[in-house]
Order: C-alpha cells, then structure tokens, then sequence
C-alpha cells in the first residue's frame, strides 16, 4: 500500500512571516485561519499566532506546514516548482517579498525564499 501527500513541511526559525510569504508566491493559499480555540490554547503556553511555532497553510493542494526549529540546527531542504506565466515579473514580484535570485536557466529560475529554501519558478 503506498501513502498520500499530507502536507509539505519547511522547517523555519519564524514560522508565521514564512508562511505569508508563501501564501504571497502560491496562488489560492492562505493562512488556516485561527478560531478562538486554538487562540487559547496559544495563549495558555504564553504564544500567539504570530509566535506560534507550527502554522498550517491551505489550498487546493496540500497542505504546507511551517515548523519552528532551533537556531543553527541543520535544516532539510525543500524545493518547489512553480509554474508562471510571466517568470521576469513573477521573479521581480518575489524579490519584492524577499526571495532571492540564485540561478537563472533556460525556462526556469531557482530562488530562495527569506530562509533559504529553494524553489524554481518554470515557463
């Protein structure tokens, strides 16, 4: 028996900026919103969502998962593709958010988001 794709899990030092810029660069996801629950079970371990260590974004697709780890710590890596329509624009949009431009190629560019995670935006 083979498993499903749950979620996509990046892990990060700030969990809620990386999970808004993703929701900036992947079209149709946001932030899981926070219902007054989960706002008080933060609150009881002295966070908040913007502290929370393990932010939830959904989509059409699966979930991403962005998990605090600690500083320094070796962290996996990850890599998206993203198809674009437009890939100057998309890539100068993406500056704009924090990634970075590590390699240009034909029909495709590798950035990396604030934390260094590599992804591709694809013709």
């Amino acid at each position: 028996m083979s498993g499903t794709l749950k979620e996509i899990v990046f892990d990060c030092t700030r969990a809620a900026p990386l999970a808004r810029f993703w929701t900036e660069v992947i079209q149709g996801y946001a932030v899981r919103p926070y219902d007054d629950e989960e706002i008080a079970r933060l609150a009881a371990l002295g966070l908040t969502p913007e502290t929370d260590p393990v932010v939830m974004v959904d989509g059409p697709g699966p979930t991403l998962c962005f998990h605090e780890i600690e500083r320094g710590r070796v962290q996996g890596r990850i890599h998206l593709d993203l198809q674009v329509a437009d890939r100057p624009a998309e890539r100068t949009r993406l500056i704009g958010l924090g990634a970075a431009v590590l390699r240009e190629a034909d029909g495709y560019t590798v950035m990396a988001d604030p934390e260094g995670n590599h992804f591709c935006l694809v013709d």
